[in-house]
């Protein structure tokens, strides 16, 4: 399932919307942009400057890299090309669910039984580095526990029976309730579901004020950050330099961190991440009542279909709706227009709701909806994170300290698993993948209908 979300500069505002204030500069116009927590000004990079490590992306992937490796005693430079949780981080759902990929049995002929059987406990890890960082360092992001899968058909219902079952046997320790039909109201105020699987130990947080937090925390741990400052070319060697417009980076450890912003900057590596569209929605500041009808558990939740519905309440109590996933490299021209009647299917009662906010972006996806973690074949000190296919959120925290640990020379089981399944380079080109992988999923989506 995908279940982040992520790119398009865009804020249009819908219907009778009223105007909002302002997002910072450079900040693509969204809820989370216009309630963030105030964001300090990094420099632009000028000059040469020396580092252990140069990290480009000020992500989740790059601010939680940054900081573990400044935690294990290293020099760091973090990069980025706009500003701090400018893509996907500041961008998504701010869905906070176990687990790091899909059908993670089919990776058993490489890794064997025991690797995926490590994997889906690192799926479980990767939720607690967040709930530590958070706790740890004060981050105020309004992290709140309680998550729910929600069936579309009877066959959903029975695999989170399954889940459930797989989820208890690996030791984990939140509760897992299973909803009939007659249970869903709840949990959601829609008669769309036939069944849910509740999970206390997912839950939902804004995910620019946790980047924003991460970046302060990384800045308290001595990691140099700087803004604006796109990488332009990388000369790699035993040392490597990064150059942007006005300045260069020496690092003997490069870590790439860019995932589906990475463009040209790495061919090898771009070739294996397709950028994918997705969409949010914001409305208007609902009452305490009709929020809690909506949600009376105040969960986040998502469907089970290829063209995923996922949404939750902010703190203010708006209902932020997303989903949509797009191939095809073109977004909505008007996105409320686009979004709102998914919405209004779900929760017909919102009709005379206004759209306060809507906004989108690309989340990286690869063909085996496994997270890509490792390193370059050719340049073994350049290491990668990217492709989360919408585990973002927590799947850029492990990713975080998997890298970390490996750059340090520590023995990382996790790093070495991720790194030993093989990813493929989509077919066709950067003009041709995304209309490919589109078609591919128009054939999935039909499967539904059947």
């Amino acid at each position: 399932m995908l279940r982040q979300v992520f790119h398009t500069p865009i804020r249009i505002l819908h219907m009778n919307a009223r105007v909002q204030k302002p997002a910072p500069a450079s900040h693509t116009a969204s809820y989370y942009a216009a309630s963030s927590a105030p964001q300090p000004d990094h420099p632009t990079l000028q000059g040469e400057v020396n580092a252990d490590v140069c990290v480009v992306g000020g992500g989740f992937s790059g601010l939680n890299t940054a900081i573990e490796l400044a935690e294990r005693g290293f020099s760091v430079v973090l990069l980025e090309s706009n500003r701090i949780g400018w893509g996907a981080s500041g961008r998504n759902g701010g869905q906070l669910i176990r687990g790091v990929g899909h059908g993670l049995d089919q990776f058993a002929p490489v890794i064997g039984t025991e690797g995926v059987r490590q994997l889906k406990l690192l799926g479980l890890e990767a939720v607690e580095i967040v709930r530590r960082r958070v706790a740890q360092h004060g981050i105020d992001c309004d992290l709140t526990w309680g998550y729910c899968d929600l069936a579309n058909k009877p066959a959903d219902l029975a695999g989170f029976a399954e889940d459930a079952e797989a989820l208890r046997d690996l030791g984990y320790r939140h509760e897992l309730r299973l909803l009939q039909p007659s249970e869903m109201h709840q949990v959601v105020g829609s008669d769309r579901y036939v069944g849910g699987l509740i999970d206390m130990g997912s839950g939902h947080l804004h995910p620019l004020n946790l980047a924003l937090g991460e970046a302060r925390v990384a800045a308290e741990l001595g990691v140099k950050l700087f803004e604006q400052s796109a990488v332009t070319r990388i000369d790699y060697g035993p040392q490597v330099r990064v150059h942007t417009a006005q300045g260069s980076v020496r690092a003997n450890t490069l870590v790439l961190a860019c995932n589906a912003y990475l463009n040209d900057l790495n061919p090898e590596l771009s070739g294996k991440v397709l950028p994918a569209g997705s969409y949010i929605i914001a409305t208007e500041p609902l009452s305490e009542a009709r929020a809690r009808q909506l949600l009376p558990q105040n969960m986040a939740v998502c469907d089970q279909r290829v063209a995923l519905d996922y949404y939750r309440l902010s703190a203010d109590r708006r209902l932020l709706f997303g989903g949509a996933c797009h191939y095809s490299g073109r977004d909505p021209s008007d996105i409320a227009a686009y979004m709102r009647p998914k919405m209004l299917k779900v929760f017909p009662q919102l009709a005379d709701v206004r759209i306060d906010y809507q906004w989108g972006g690309m989340i990286g996806i690869g063909a085996n909806r496994l997270p890509q973690i490792g390193r370059l074949k050719d340049q073994p000190n350049v290491y990668y994170a990217q492709a989360y296919s919408g585990h973002g959120v927590n799947a850029t925290h492990l990713a975080g300290q998997l890298l970390a640990e490996a750059i340090a020379g520590q023995h990382s089981t996790g790093f070495d698993l991720f790194a030993k399944v093989p990813h493929i380079t989509f077919p066709g080109g950067k003009h041709l993948r995304s209309p490919l992988l589109a078609l591919g999923m128009l054939w999935h989506r039909l499967k539904e209908l059947v």
